[in-house]
C-alpha cells in the first residue's frame, strides 16, 4: 500500500490524465444508454413529412456538418415539406443526417436525396445536358471525397475552444483524446491522411481552384438556375467559410477565392432567409473575422 502511495504521489499529472479518462468513458457510456432509450422510445411523426435528422445547430451556419447543410438546403430548395430532429440519433449505418418519411428510414444524405427524387418525381438536372451531368456529378464527388475539411477542423488546426463553445456538452478532453484521434483514424484509412498539413492545403486550394474556374460568372455552379449538385457545394464551403474562423483553409477561402464566397452568401439569400434563427450565436458572422 506504502508504494502505492508512493506512486501516487509522484505521479500527480499521471493521475489528473487517467481521471479524465475515466471521465470521458463513462460520459461515452451513459450517452450511449441514453441513445439506445432514445430508439426504444419511438416517435409518431406527421404524414407526408420528412423527419430530418441531424445534430444541433452550428454557431455561424445551421450546421457543424456539411452534409447536414447539404440535405436540407435540398429540401429547401425541392420544397418539401420537413420537420428537424435535433437529437443527434445515428442512422442504420452509423451516422448523420438521415430522414425518416411516412415510417421508411433512409441513410446517407446522397441516398436520402436519390429516395427523395424518385417519391416527388424531382430531377433539378433535367435540363442539362448529358455532360453536364457528369460534370455535375464529378464536382459533387470532389468536394465530398477530396476537400479534406475533417482533416482540417479535427486534426491539423483542431480549435477546441470553437468546438466546445458551439457543443458545450462536448468536455475538451472528450474532444482531444476520442473525436480527433477517430477523424484521424478514418482519415488514414482513406487516404487524404497520410499527407503532410501543406500537401492537404495545397489540395484543397486546387480543388478550390476548380469550382471558382468551372463557375466563373455564373450564378450557381451549372448556369442561373441552382441544380441538386449547388446543394452539396455550398455544404461544404459554408463550413469553409462560415466554421472555419481560425483554420489557414478558412482564411485562404476567404481571402483567394471572392467568387465563391459571393456563391455561398447567394446560395444563403436565396434558400436560407432565416439564416439567423437557424444559427446559435444571435446573428452571422462577418467573414472577415
Amino acid at each position: 500500500m506504502e508504494q502505492v502511495g508512493d506512486f501516487c504521489r509522484n505521479n500527480p499529472t499521471l493521475l489528473r490524465v487517467a481521471g479524465g479518462v475515466v471521465v470521458v468513458t463513462a460520459g461515452i457510456y451513459v450517452c450511449r444508454r441514453l441513445l439506445k432509450r432514445q430508439v426504444r422510445e419511438k416517435k409518431v411523426y406527421p404524414m407526408n413529412t420528412v423527419i430530418l435528422h441531424q445534430i444541433g445547430r452550428g454557431p455561424y451556419a445551421p450546421s457543424m456538418t456539411p452534409f447536414a447543410v447539404k440535405l436540407e438546403t435540398y429540401l429547401r430548395m425541392a420544397r418539401i415539406p420537413y420537420q428537424n430532429e435535433h437529437a443527434g440519433r445515428k442512422s442504420s449505418k452509423g451516422k448523420v443526417p438521415w430522414i425518416e418519411y411516412n415510417g421508411q428510414s433512409v441513410a446517407d444524405s446522397a441516398f436520402c436525396i436519390t429516395y427523395l427524387n424518385q417519391v416527388y418525381g424531382i430531377d433539378f438536372h433535367a435540363k442539362l445536358t448529358p455532360v453536364q451531368r457528369a460534370t455535375a456529378l464529378a464536382f459533387q464527388r470532389l468536394v465530398e471525397d477530396s476537400l479534406a475539411l475533417v482533416l482540417q477542423k479535427w486534426v491539423h488546426e483542431l480549435d477546441v475552444g470553437f468546438i466546445t463553445s458551439s457543443f458545450p456538452a462536448l468536455s475538451p478532453l472528450h474532444i482531444r483524446y476520442n473525436i480527433s484521434p477517430t477523424r484521424k483514424r478514418n482519415a488514414w484509412c482513406q487516404g487524404m491522411g497520410r499527407h503532410s498539413r501543406e500537401e492537404v492545403l495545397d489540395i484543397a486550394r486546387k480543388d478550390l481552384t476548380a469550382i471558382a474556374d468551372y463557375m466563373g460568372q455564373k450564378k450557381f455552379l451549372m448556369g442561373d438556375e441552382p441544380c441538386e449538385t449547388d446543394c452539396t457545394v455550398f455544404g461544404m464551403l459554408s463550413q469553409l467559410y462560415w466554421h472555419s474562423p481560425t483554420q489557414r483553409i478558412g482564411k485562404i477561402f476567404r481571402e483567394e477565392f471572392p467568387s465563391l464566397v459571393a456563391y455561398c452568401d447567394r446560395m444563403k439569400k436565396t434558400f436560407w432567409p432565416d439564416w439567423d434563427q437557424c444559427i446559435t450565436h444571435g446573428g452571422t458572422r462577418e467573414a472577415t473575422s
